[in-house]
């Protein structure tokens, strides 16, 4: 059984930078993905980033793009999130996820199997 830990997260100003990470432990299949999602108040959830672990795939959403970049550690099998240039509208709570049938999940089709406990981001103007 797969667990999930995330860490970071916090409040910062506009045009700031916030780092979460989030570590895995248990078996994951050659097919999984780690990916993160967020959700703001009385919206939906939205997938932000995703990445095939042992494939090498990965997405960024187009909201996040040029702005969040992922880095994983296969050794500690961490998937961090490096977030630049923050916006208020990227104020939600983040979560990360795994599953397997990876190019599923990060294509946005089908339910991650395992998730994080969620970390809060709240972004400033």
């Amino acid at each position: 059984q797969m667990k999930l830990v995330e860490s970071g997260g916090g409040s910062v100003q506009a045009g700031g930078s916030l780092r979460l990470s989030c570590a895995a432990s248990g078996y994951a299949h050659s097919s999984y993905c780690m990916a993160w999602f967020r959700q703001a108040p009385g919206k939906e959830r939205e997938g932000v980033t995703c990445i095939i672990w042992h494939g090498g795939y990965s997405y960024y959403a187009d909201s996040v793009k040029g702005r969040f970049i992922m880095s994983r550690d296969n050794a500690k099998n961490t998937l961090d999130l490096q977030m630049n240039s923050l916006k208020p509208e990227d104020t939600a709570m983040y979560y990360c996820a795994a599953s397997p049938r990876g190019s599923d999940i990060c294509a946005g089709r089908g339910e991650p199997r395992t998730w994080g406990q969620g970390t809060q981001v709240t972004v400033s103007s």
